[in-house]
């Protein structure tokens, strides 16, 4: 048995801190404990040290642990479009994503791709992931091959597109339907990973091709479906525009049997009460991507609405179109989207969705999203120091809030020192 303990402060959420008022777990002075990959113990040093005997500890002051983040919705392929100048959602994909994601199909360079995009993740602290493939069944293989090799807790999908995209970016019903059921076959619940039925979105999909992704769907119970929905303007009148007798955009994914408990819809930045209450009644979830939702254009997505409404709502970096891997970034973009909307982001709230609500979003909360005994050992250390301006500010803070706020809008992936996945060290800040 191998058995690992650290000493340093230790945050995590046990349920939505807007909700309830004891769903933060935090102790200034904090122990982990590592049993096996598991969490074995996690609370105050005070109340764990006695059982020690002989285990060794490992003392980082100045650090803060919490969980791995969980991404709920990022693009593997879209690395080399990171920071592309250019139009809003719809060019912005003919122009720069779509003539990117046609190499994929070679498959030595999806394996590289892959490796930088899993480094990225696990150098910013990210150790889940909902994330897009291209419509290649190499680019999903590769993703999977590489998470597979660190043992990340990772779910993705080949994309389904088989209208309105160039040549090289398609397929059929026949072709996607094959492809998807060969990838759930060969990958779902191999190792730590999980499978993703992936529709681009409605403009890129037959309504043939969103019925055979329903069909596959309601016939495998364990796996996802994750798409992108009311991103933008544009895009919600080209969605009008093909799908004319469906009343709008949430109607066309439910009429192929796509809305529902397993379902992750990016963006929604467009959706009204009442598609929220659709999505909330129907238990789906909603990521929201603050980064690219501002430098495309696309609008400010209203955290307190879809709350209000009781829509299951978790953080994504949309990479590329985003601009940055860093769910700590993430938390402060998504301040800056409150504060234009005249609602401010809690801190604390922030944290539970780079986290736990994540995990939930991802049906992965058995396993991951927080450090409650039992849960696997997926975790990183922030260095609160990692820069002298974020030293100076957070020896200066009053209250935990203030350390997450700070960090939210200070930090990136220098205050990750170390990420770990199931107890084993899988990123060190400073190695190659």
């Amino acid at each position: 048995m191998t058995r690992q303990a650290y000493r340093a402060a230790l945050l995590h959420a046990l349920d939505d801190p807007s909700r309830s008022p004891d769903a933060v777990d935090y102790h200034a002075d904090g122990l982990l404990i590592v049993e096996d990959g598991h969490v074995a113990a996690f609370g105050a040093y005070a109340d764990l040290a006695a059982g020690l005997g002989d285990m060794p500890v490992e003392p980082l002051p100045g650090r803060l642990i919490t969980p791995g983040f969980v991404d709920a919705h990022v693009h593997y392929p879209q690395v080399d479009v990171m920071a592309a100048w250019g139009a809003q959602l719809l060019d912005w994909l003919h122009t720069h994503t779509f003539p990117t994601e046609q190499a994929f199909a070679d498959s030595a360079h999806a394996d590289a791709v892959a490796q930088v995009f899993l480094d990225q993740l696990l150098a910013n602290g990210t150790t889940s992931a909902l994330a897009f493939c291209t419509v290649h069944k190499t680019s999903a293989e590769a993703l999977f091959e590489a998470a597979l090799a660190r043992n990340m807790r990772l779910i993705a999908g080949k994309v389904l597109m088989d209208v309105n995209a160039p040549d090289g970016l398609t397929d059929t019903v026949e072709t996607g339907r094959a492809d998807t059921e060969a990838l759930i076959r060969a990958w779902r619940n191999k190792g730590r990973l999980g499978y993703a039925i992936t529709p681009r979105f409605a403009v890129t999909s037959s309504d043939a091709q969103l019925a055979m992704a329903g069909e596959v769907l309601a016939a495998n119970p364990d796996v996802l479906l994750h798409t992108h929905m009311s991103e933008n303007t544009g895009e919600i009148a080209e969605v009008a525009r093909l799908f004319p007798r469906d009343r709008d955009y949430l109607a066309v994914y439910e009429r192929h049997g796509l809305v529902g408990p397993r379902s992750v819809f990016a963006h929604c930045v467009h959706c009204d009460d009442e598609a929220f209450r659709r999505l909330a009644k129907a238990g789906a979830s909603v990521a929201f991507c603050p980064s690219s939702n501002m430098l495309l254009g696309s609008g400010l997505f209203s955290l307190k609405q879809a709350c209000a409404q009781g829509v299951s709502t978790a953080l994504g970096t949309d990479v590329g179109a985003g601009g940055s891997f860093s769910l700590l970034q993430m938390m402060g973009e998504a301040y800056k989207v409150g504060q234009l909307r005249g609602d401010a982001l809690d801190p604390l709230h922030a944290f539970y969705l780079a986290t736990l609500a994540g995990a939930r979003a991802l049906h992965i909360d058995d396993k991951v999203g927080n450090l409650t005994p039992g849960k696997e050992a997926d975790f990183v250390v922030l260095d609160l120091a990692a820069t002298p301006l974020l030293a100076r500010r957070a020896a200066s803070t009053r209250s935990l809030a203030e350390t997450l706020f700070v960090l939210a809008v200070l930090a990136d992936d220098r205050a990750v020192e170390r990420t770990y996945v199931m107890g084993d060290l899988a990123h060190a800040r400073g190695s190659t």
